[in-house]
Formats: C-alpha cells, structure tokens, sequence
C-alpha cells in the first residue's frame, strides 16, 4: 500500500495527487451506497436511474434481517413501508435495467468510483451527549478494507460535527493505509429527508456539499447533481456541512417546542391554539412572516429526538470556551425536553378525561390509535406513542394498539384491526395522523366502547370535538383549551 506522506507535525499533505488520481479515473460511473435503510435504498435507486452512472451497489450486512431485505431490493421491490411515491416503480424499473444491485459482498467496493454510508447514529443516553457509532464505524471499516486510490466516499449520517474529519477519516486511513485528501477523497453531504417523500425530497432539497479539502467537495458534487432536480448544491468545508445538518434539525425542535409550549398555554388559558396559530401565521405583510408549525402528541423519528445532541457534543468535543449566559441551560436541549414531555402530557389529559367519566388509568383499557411516528409510514423509530403506552402500564392500564402501517415492534403487539382495538376501551388516545383517522365515526365508536363516555384524546388535531361530545364522549385535545371543559352530554 501507498506510505502516507506527511508535512510538518505529521500532517498529511493533500491537494495535487489526489486531484491527478481523480482525473485519472475520469467521470464517476461505479457507485456504492452502504446501508439500505430510508436513507440509503431511495439515494441508490435514484443514483441508477439518473443515467448517469453504469452501475449502483447497495450494501447490506447479511444477517437475519438483512438477507430478506437484499431479497427484495433485488427483486426490484421495496422493504420500506407505507407510502413512499415513485420509490416502488423506479426500483423496479433499474433493477430490470441492470442499472442497481443489492449485495452483502463489501469487496465488490474496491472497483467503485464513489461510495456513500447511510447509518443510522442514535443516542442511547442523550443526557450523556455519547452517541453510539457502532454500525456507522463497522460501515466505514468495510469500506477502508476494500478502499482505492482515487475512490471518493462521502458520510452521508448525521454525526457529531468534527467525525468526518476525526474518527471517520481515522478508520478509513488505517483500515486503508491510505491518506484522506491525497489518496482518496473525503466528505460530508447529509440527506435531509423525510419518511414518505423520501424521493421528492432527494429531488428536490438543495444538496450541502462538505468536503475535507476543495478537491473532495468537487468529486462530491460531480456525484450528486445528477438526481438533484434544480442542480442546485451548496458548497462548505466538512465541518460546516455537519453543522449545518445538526443545527436545521435542532432548529425544527425548537419551531416545534414552541408551538408545544404555546398550546400548553392556550390549554390552561381556555383558548384554541390552532386559532391563535391562525393568527400569528397571518401577519405576512412587509416581508414578514411568522413561520409556526403544529402542537401534537410529541415528536419522533429518527433525526430530531437526537441530533440537537450531536451539535451540544460538538459544541463540547471542538469548541473553546463558550461565551453564555451563567447557570443558563440551552434552548435547544430545553426544546427538546418539552417535545419529550408531550406524550406524558396525553397521560395526564388521558387521566383528567377518564376522571371526568369517574375512572382512573388502573384497570382502565386505553386505545391508543397510531405507533408509526409520521402520518401514512410504517417508521416507528423513537415513537411518542411507545412513552405513552409505557405509561399506561405503569399506571395500572391495559394498553391496546392500532396502527395501519406498523406491523411488528418488539415487546408490542400491534393490530391492524381498529375495531378490536377500540372494542371495549374506556379511552382512545390517537397518536399518529394517518389518513386511516380522518373520518373515523365517533357514534361507531362509542358503541364499540360501549361505555356512557368513553374518553377521547386528540393528539393531532384530527377530530371534530364538537362531533364527539355531542356523541357523548369526554374530549381531551392538544392545545384545545376552549373544548377541554365542556359539559359532558348526557342520555
């Protein structure tokens, strides 16, 4: 293998070698995309319908999971659940093209111009800011394995700001014996998706660009224009780019804690937040605009309940000294415990509902309407709803779970029957505003109960309180202060 060359203090010393192995190679035809989760499957069938490139490999790990998931991919159909437009029929479409292939073979990397890694980086204990890198760093291990000169690989995950430079550089150098920014190139383009418009969003999303040196970011962009619809990237260093993913993700926490925090208000005030939203959203004249988003059950998935977290680690990891207010905590980890605290307050709305119809949580049977995270999705990842549910346990409750999309989740039995659900159920708690709760009939309802006043509690705004308290249900809403007192309809 090539010995590294190093300037002073054991720097390498990058720029001209890497740039002439690049135009050696010439155009980017080969591409890899390792992990073929919600991030990596929709980049890599989009990668090989672009016509841009000869061939895409997606890379799986062969275990119990992965082998029928590289089954499927390679029969041109899609793991993922729920709607996902277009993803199915341009799947099928390139792997009847011959354009993409599925494979656990990680050596298959070393002919490829470009890889990208697509791993998920959760944090197992946020209050300690340590995530868990282990399958990102196993992912970047096989992919320094079989690394070439002139290869470009780019992380995709969102990481920790300072980890394309720091250990993802480090593992792929000494699994590689080669030297990030002179044999191979190196960065950093976080996807910035959403479950069920996953391709749109590749489409369409401006694409930040981050590479460990100019040479690198150049190859990264080659890479990635081809699917972007608009060709429109914006380039920055490595850092930047990881910066930027962490702080637009905190930034929509925060949006979102504070129209939480607002509702909470408008609950204790006795007025409607979705008309006090109305109001504030409206005032758009003289280029103002007040962006506010929706109140709901609590925020899951698997970007925002963790990557404020990357940037507080970053922040302490790379900064120097941080110039803040004294004995202040930080906002954006205080926005996060308010998301955090939503489904514990559908508890207590849950608990005040069913003491109003003379029950307690104990004994009581709650039907809890929604376990995927966002609307029309089988992603259950870091669900508001499994709080809930625990909670309900805890406190003596018979939790039952519905969900039209979601149809395993370990240590929770989940029905796609709705009726069987709800039959019985002294309370329903509707988590997820999946297309399947829009018209739901609450005299139905209420029949299957068979209660005098089940209680209902709206998570997401979805139901008509009027329609259920005139059904004789007791309602409980987010941020629906003016309808949580009502007078309970009786006969």
């Amino acid at each position: 293998m090539p010995a590294r060359r190093r300037g002073r203090g054991g720097k390498p010393v990058t720029g001209g070698h890497l740039v002439r192995l690049l135009e050696e190679r010439g155009p980017i035809r080969a591409v890899g995309v390792v992990g073929m989760g919600y991030v990596g499957i929709p980049a890599a069938a989009l990668f090989a319908d672009s016509g841009a490139f000869t061939t895409v490999l997606g890379f799986q790990r062969d275990s119990p999971t992965g082998r029928p998931k590289i089954a499927l991919l390679n029969r041109g159909e899609s793991p993922l659940g729920g709607e996902e437009p277009d993803l199915a029929a341009i799947l099928s479409r390139v792997v009847t093209a011959g354009t993409f292939r599925c494979t656990s073979d990680f050596s298959e990397i070393a002919p490829l111009d470009a890889v990208t890694v697509a791993i998920q980086t959760p944090f197992a204990r946020p209050e300690d800011l340590l995530p868990d890198f282990s399958s990102l760093f196993e992912g970047l291990r096989s992919v320094g394995r079989h690394l070439t000169p002139g290869t470009l690989v780019v992380v995709e995950s969102t990481v920790t700001p300072g980890t394309t430079g720091g250990p993802a550089r480090r593992i792929l150098e000494e699994e590689s014996g080669l030297t990030a920014g002179e044999d191979f190139a190196l960065a950093h383009a976080p996807e910035r998706v959403m479950v069920g418009r996953l391709i749109r969003n590749i489409r369409e999303h401006d694409r930040v660009i981050g590479g460990l040196d100019p040479a690198s970011t150049r190859r990264a962009v080659e890479l990635y224009t081809p699917v972007l619809a608009a060709n429109r990237v914006i380039p920055m260093t490595a850092l930047a780019a990881e910066v930027t993913k962490t702080a637009e993700n905190a930034f929509r926490d925060l949006q979102i804690a504070a129209v939480n925090q607002l509702a909470l208000y408008c609950e204790a005030m006795g007025v409607n937040v979705y008309e006090v939203r109305a109001g504030i959203a409206s005032l758009k004249d003289e280029g103002i605009t007040r962006a506010i988003l929706y109140p709901g059950a609590g925020v899951g998935g698997h970007c925002l309940p963790k990557d404020t977290y990357h940037m507080e680690r970053g922040v302490t990891t790379l900064g120097s000294e941080l110039d803040f207010p004294e004995g202040s905590e930080s906002l954006f980890v205080l926005a996060r415990r308010i998301n955090d605290f939503m489904p514990r307050h559908m508890a207590t709305l849950t608990e005040q509902g069913l003491a109003r119809a003379g029950k307690g949580l104990r004994g009581s049977r709650v039907a809890i309407l929604g376990w995927a995270f966002l609307r029309n999705s089988d992603d259950a990842r870091n669900t508001p709803s499994e709080v809930f549910y625990t909670l309900v346990r805890e406190a003596g409750g018979v939790p039952a779970v519905h969900d039209p999309y979601v149809r395993q989740y370990p240590g929770v039995e989940i029905s796609g029957d709705l009726e069987a659900v709800v039959r019985g159920a002294d309370a329903i708690a509707l988590f997820t505003a999946h297309s399947a709760y829009t018209s739901l009939d609450p005299y139905r309802l209420k029949t299957l109960s068979g209660k005098d006043h089940p209680v209902v509690v709206d998570g997401r705004n979805l139901m008509d309180p009027d329609a259920f308290i005139a059904a004789g249900f007791v309602y409980r809403g987010i941020g629906r202060g003016d309808k949580n007192s009502h007078p309970i309809r009786r006969g």
